[in-house]
C-alpha cells in the first residue's frame, strides 16, 4: 500500500513538472494512465494543472486540459482562477483560450478582492486587458451586470482597474480603460491614500503619459484626496517635478474630450484617431510652454499671475485678432485642416466632429467635414500661430477688435482651455464619487496584489 501511495505522489509531481515545462507528451501519457490525476493540486498553493499551464503560457497543454472537461474556473488557495494567473503573467494566448471556453471574468480572489481585469491592469498587460474587455462586451456580463459597471469594478479596497493602472504607470492600460468608459475621477476607498483619484495615483507614480491621458479625459486637477491633497501636492511630495508642473492648478488647463462615451464611441476608428491626434498634439504645445525652463519650477497654485507661472510663449500671448477662431471668436486657432488649410480652435473642431451621428439609412458614420469648405477632413494638425507682424496684415474683419481682444485676454487670464465650456457640461470630471471603505494607514504593502 505504501508503494502505491509513493507512485501516486510521483505521478502527481511529474504531471505538474511536465505542465510547467510544456512536455505535452508526458502530460498525455500521465492523463491516459489515470484521468483522476487532473483533479489533484499542489500541496500549499492548491494550484491545479490548469493554473500552472495558464501561468506559464503552455497553450497546447491548456487546450488539452480544457478538452478533458477541466473546470476553467478552478480555484487555488487564494481563490485565483487560471484566467487571473494568465492575465497576471501576460499570457495572451491562454487568456484568449480561457475566454473562448467561457471562463468567468467576474470571479474575485481572496487576497484583495480583485478580478482578472484588475490583474491585467496592475501588471500592465494591455493585450490581455483588451481581450478581457472585448469579451465582456459580447458576453452575458454586459447584459446581467452592465459593461460600464464591469469596467469600473472595485477590489476589496475600493480601487478600480484604472486606479491600479495609474498607480503602476501603465499608460496603454489607462488608455484602454478610459476608452471603454472608466470613470476618470472615481475615488478609492482604502487603497493607498483613501479618496485618491487615478490622477493622484499617477502623480504618485510619476508617469507623465498617464497624467496626459487622464487630463485629456477630464480628470480634475483640483480634486482632493482624503487627506486634503491635490495631485499637484502628491507629485511634489514624491519629487516628480515635471508631473507637478503639469498638475499645477495655476497652469493652463489641457484640452479634454467632450462627453467621451456619448460621442467618441460613435465615431469610426479613423475619425476618432484624427481627433485624438489633434488633441494630443495641441496638448504637447501646451506642455512645452508649461515645462519651459529648468527644474520645472513653477509658482504655487495661489499665485495670481498665471502667465508668468506657466511660462507662456511670447507668440501665444501676442496672438493677433486674426488668429481667433472664426466660429466662436473666443479661442485662438490651434487646429488646422490639412489640404484646405482652414483653421479652428480645438473646441469647435472636436465639437463639430464628435457630434456626427450615424446615418440610419446607410448604417455608417458620416466622415467629419470642414465647416468652411465642406471637404472631408483627411488630417488634422496643430496650427501655427502667426507672428504679431503678420497679424497686422490681415484685414476685413467686421467684428470689433477691442471686443475680441477683451475676450481673448479673458480666456488667457483665466487659464481656460479651448474645451473648458464643454468639459464643464459633459466630461467625466464630476461623475466619480468618493468610494466608501475602510480607512487604513498608508503603507508599502498597499500596492501589492
Amino acid at each position: 500500500m505504501g508503494q502505491g501511495l509513493s507512485c501516486g505522489a510521483s505521478d502527481e509531481h511529474g504531471l505538474f513538472s511536465a505542465v510547467q515545462l510544456g512536455d505535452l507528451e508526458t502530460v498525455e501519457t500521465l492523463v491516459e494512465r489515470d484521468s483522476a490525476i487532473l483533479r489533484h493540486t499542489t500541496v500549499y498553493d492548491r494550484h491545479s494543472a490548469l493554473h500552472i499551464a495558464a501561468a506559464n503560457g503552455q497553450i497546447e497543454i491548456l487546450s488539452l486540459l480544457l478538452e478533458r472537461s477541466v473546470n476553467p474556473d478552478a480555484l487555488n488557495r487564494h481563490k485565483q482562477t487560471p484566467l487571473m494567473l494568465a492575465a497576471m503573467h501576460g499570457k495572451i494566448s491562454c487568456v484568449r483560450k480561457l475566454l473562448e471556453v467561457g471562463a468567468n471574468v467576474l470571479m474575485f480572489d481572496s487576497l484583495h478582492g480583485r478580478t482578472c481585469l484588475h490583474y491585467a491592469a496592475y501588471y500592465g498587460h494591455a493585450d490581455c486587458l483588451q481581450a478581457i474587455v472585448s469579451a465582456a462586451q459580447s458576453s452575458h456580463v454586459a447584459v446581467s451586470w452592465g459593461f460600464a459597471r464591469f469596467v469600473n469594478i472595485r477590489d476589496g479596497r475600493g480601487a478600480t482597474p484604472l486606479h491600479l493602472a495609474s498607480r503602476r504607470s501603465r499608460p496603454e492600460c489607462v488608455h484602454i480603460l478610459l476608452d471603454n468608459g472608466a470613470l476618470v475621477c472615481a475615488s478609492t476607498g482604502g487603497y493607498v491614500c483613501p479618496g485618491s483619484t487615478p490622477l493622484h495615483l499617477a502623480a504618485r507614480g510619476g508617469s507623465l503619459d498617464c497624467i496626459r491621458g487622464l487630463l485629456a479625459w477630464g480628470a480634475d486637477r483640483a480634486q482632493r484626496d482624503g487627506s486634503g491633497r491635490m495631485p499637484y501636492i502628491v507629485a511634489l511630495k514624491h519629487k516628480h517635478g515635471a508631473c507637478a508642473a503639469m498638475l499645477n492648478p495655476s497652469s493652463a488647463e489641457p484640452l479634454v474630450w467632450p462627453s467621451p462615451l456619448k460621442f467618441i464611441s460613435e465615431l469610426n476608428e479613423e475619425a476618432k484617431a484624427l481627433l485624438e491626434q489633434a488633441l494630443t498634439e495641441a496638448n504637447k504645445e501646451r506642455e512645452k510652454n508649461i515645462l519651459k525652463g529648468s527644474g520645472y519650477s513653477l509658482a504655487s497654485p495661489s499665485h495670481s499671475d498665471v502667465h508668468s507661472d506657466i511660462g507662456m510663449d511670447d507668440n501665444l500671448s501676442e496672438a493677433s485678432d486674426s488668429d481667433l477662431c472664426c466660429i466662436c471668436f473666443e479661442q485662438v486657432c490651434t487646429i488646422e485642416v490639412q489640404n484646405c488649410g482652414h483653421q479652428m480652435c480645438a473646441q469647435c473642431t472636436l465639437a463639430l466632429c464628435c457630434h456626427n451621428k450615424p446615418n440610419p439609412n446607410t448604417l455608417c458614420l458620416t466622415p467629419p467635414v470642414c465647416p468652411f469648405c465642406r471637404s472631408t477632413i483627411a488630417r488634422l494638425v496643430v496650427a501655427k500661430i502667426k507672428s504679431h507682424d503678420d497679424a497686422d496684415l490681415d484685414t476685413g474683419d467686421n467684428i470689433s477688435s477691442k471686443l475680441r481682444k477683451a475676450r481673448k485676454s479673458r480666456n488667457f487670464s483665466e487659464g481656460s482651455s479651448s474645451f473648458k465650456s464643454l468639459s464643464a457640461m459633459n466630461s467625466f470630471g464630476k461623475m466619480g464619487g468618493r468610494g466608501s471603505g475602510r480607512i487604513v494607514a498608508e503603507n508599502e504593502w498597499a500596492d501589492k496584489p
